[in-house]
């Protein structure tokens, strides 16, 4: 592990899981066009449930920073999430045709419930180190594939080309170096028993990323 930031050893330690999340079906059927709208519309009905959830995670993240330069990132990409992200799930069900009183009747999947728990967790009751683990599972993971997946996207569609673009290029790839910054330095001040809780905490996240790329092919 010599020479590997504190973020690269914990992705190392999620191996070919971690492997399995970016190169998952569901990015390359989404990417190319020809993913199931059914499968597509379960995916973000689930997903649009985390936003609560991570907006307190993030915030948890801010507001525990060491300092007002390592806020400032995060209050911008904040900013983004509950404005432009916000808006594509509107639209999003919209052109799917799912209104707010048909999705109100569907339950969350059981993963969708461990997901907001596990980031109200940490976020409640966690170290800076723990949080930040949680949040980097989520965002680097959606940046692996959303840059593996941008060169073929299909840009017919805003259903799959915006959420491609939210999930790639230079912003985005700029946020999720931010929170992988704040995590090797979290690393540093850290002993083995808070490495070893922010390795539970980041093998958790990509479990439960896995498993809900899965949910949305259940009964598919």
């Amino acid at each position: 592990m010599f020479g590997q930031s504190f973020t690269e050893e914990l992705r190392a330690t999620a191996g070919e899981q971690w492997e399995r999340v970016i190169n998952h079906k569901f990015t390359t059927e989404l990417a190319k066009g020809d993913i199931d709208r059914c499968v597509l519309n379960k995916y973000l009905i689930q997903d649009f449930r985390f936003l609560d959830a991570f907006v307190v995670l993030l915030a948890s993240v801010i507001a525990n920073g060491r300092s007002l330069e390592d806020r400032i990132p995060g209050c911008q990409f904040l900013a983004m999430i509950t404005g432009k992200e916000n808006t594509y799930f509107e639209r999003s069900f919209e052109k799917l045709g799912c209104s707010a009183e048909e999705r109100a009747k569907i339950p969350d999947a059981e993963v969708t419930v461990k997901f907001c728990n596990l980031m109200r967790e940490v976020a409640l009751t966690g170290t800076l180190g723990e949080m930040l683990s949680v949040i980097v599972v989520a965002e680097w993971s959606y940046l692996s594939w959303g840059e593996k997946v941008l060169y073929f996207t299909n840009r017919n569609d805003f259903l799959t080309y915006e959420w491609v673009d939210l999930h790639s290029g230079s912003y985005f790839s700029e946020v999720v170096s931010y929170l992988r910054r704040l995590l090797d330095k979290e690393g540093e001040f850290l002993d083995e028993f808070g490495k070893d809780k922010c390795r539970e905490a980041f093998l958790r996240a990509v479990q439960l990323e896995e498993d809900f790329f899965e949910m949305a092919y259940s009964n598919h």
